[in-house]
C-alpha cells in the first residue's frame, strides 16, 4: 500500500505483516539502530538527532571504543553491546559496515526476528548487496531498501561524523520489484530528514554510473600517488606539487579498506570503466607521440566544454537550494 510521509502531521510508518500502521511520534519514538559507527553511520545518526523528529538513536559496533566515542560525542542516545538485543528493539536498522563484511552481517540478521523492521544500507556497490541477500535469504527481503549516500570525506571514523554531511547531497535508493513501498517511503523520509536529495535508480545502473563518476576517480588518485611515492626522487615531486595536484589527489587520503572493498565489490563495472579510460589515455598518448596538435587540442577543448557544462549545472542547483533555504522551504 503506497503512502506519503507528511512531516506536519508528525507521523511515521511501520510495516507489520504487510499492514501499514500510523505511529504517533509524540507518543512513541522510532527506534533507529546504526550498525557500524564510522563516518557515514555516525553522520546519519547525528543528522537525525538534530532534526525535529522523535527518534531514539542506538548504535552497535564490534569495537567498543567506537560505541564509547559515539556516546561521548552525543551522536546517539544508546550504545548497544549485544547485537541480537539491539536488533530486537529496533524499528529501522541502518547497515553501515565495510562491503566485504556485509554477507556475514546478513547471515546474522537472517537468524533473527525481522518482523516489523525496515533495513537499509549505505554501501557504494548495490549489485554485491543484492547478490549476497539473494544467496543468504533466497531473495532480497522486501523490507530491505538498498541505498547509497553520495557524500563522504577523506577523513574516516566516528570522530569525523558531522550533521551536515548529507545536506544537499544525493542519496540513491535502488529498490527492487518486491521492495515494500512503506519501507521505501520511510527510508526516503529518514534521508530527507538528513537534508539529502533522494533519487531512485536500478541497482545495476547505479553501479555503472558510480564506477565512472566516483570509483574510477578514486582509483586514479590512489594509483597516481602510489606511483609517485615509489619514485626515488619523490621528495622533489611532492615539494613542487601545486594546487592542481593537491586537488586531484585529495581523495587518495580516503579510507583504504573501504576502497579495497569497493574495488572488489564493483569489479565488473570498474574494469569496464578502467578499460574505457585506458583507451582514451592511449589515444592521447598516441596524439602526443605523433605531435598531433589538432587532435590534442580537440580532446582538451571537448573536456573543457563538458566540465563547464557540468559546473553550470552544479551552480544552478546550488542557487536553487539557497533560494529554498532563504524562503524557509525544503531543500530536498
Amino acid at each position: 500500500m503506497p503512502f506519503s510521509v507528511d512531516r506536519h502531521l508528525k507521523v511515521v510508518f511501520k510495516k507489520v505483516e504487510r499492514v501499514v500502521i500510523e505511529q504517533n511520534k509524540t507518543g512513541t519514538p522510532l527506534n533507529i539502530l546504526v550498525v557500524g559507527l564510522g563516518l557515514i553511520g555516525g553522520s546519519f545518526a547525528v543528522s537525525l538527532r538534530e532534526c525535529s523528529e522523535n527518534f531514539h538513536l542506538m548504535g552497535f559496533d564490534l569495537r567498543s571504543e567506537n560505541i564509547e566515542e559515539a556516546l561521548s560525542l552525543g551522536i546517539m542516545a544508546e550504545g548497544c553491546s549485544d547485537f541480537e538485543s539491539a536488533v530486537s528493539k529496533a524499528d529501522v536498522i541502518l547497515l553501515s559496515v565495510p562491503m566485504l563484511a556485509m554477507p556475514k552481517l546478513l547471515r546474522q540478521l537472517k537468524g533473527l526476528d525481522l518482523t516489523d523492521k525496515v533495513m537499509t544500507d549505505v554501501g557504494s556497490c548495490k549489485g554485491s548487496l543484492v547478490q549476497a541477500a539473494r544467496e543468504i535469504f533466497g531473495c532480497v527481503p522486501e523490507n530491505l531498501v538498498p541505498g547509497h549516500p553520495i557524500a563522504g570525506s577523506e577523513k574516516s571514523g566516528v570522530t569525523a561524523a558531522r550533521a551536515g554531511l548529507f545536506k544537499n547531497h544525493k542519496v540513491i535508493l535502488t529498490p527492487l520489484e518486491n521492495t515494500d513501498t512503506a519501507a521505501l517511503s520511510l527510508v526516503r523520509h529518514l534521508w530527507q530528514c538528513c537534508g539529502a536529495q533522494v533519487n531512485t535508480m536500478d541497482f545495476r545502473r547505479h553501479d555503472e554510473v558510480l564506477a565512472m563518476t566516483s570509483h574510477l576517480p578514486h582509483l586514479l588518485a590512489f594509483s597516481l600517488v602510489d606511483t609517485l611515492a615509489g619514485n626515488p626522487e619523490n621528495q622533489d615531486i611532492f615539494r613542487y606539487a601545486a594546487g592542481g595536484f593537491r586537488d586531484f589527489t585529495r581523495i587518495a587520503g580516503s579510507d583504504p579498506i573501504m576502497w579495497h572493498d569497493i574495488a572488489l565489490g564493483n569489479s565488473e563495472a570498474i574494469i569496464s570503466s578502467l578499460d574505457q579510460f585506458s583507451e582514451g589515455l592511449m589515444h592521447l598518448r598516441q596524439a602526443i607521440v605523433e605531435k598531433d596538435s589538432k587532435g590534442i587540442l580537440a580532446s582538451f577543448e571537448r573536456a573543457q566544454s563538458a566540465r563547464q557544462h557540468f559546473a553550470s549545472i552544479l551552480e544552478k542547483r546550488a542557487h536553487m537550494n539557497t533560494l529554498d533555504e532563504n524562503r524557509g522551504g525544503s531543500v530536498i
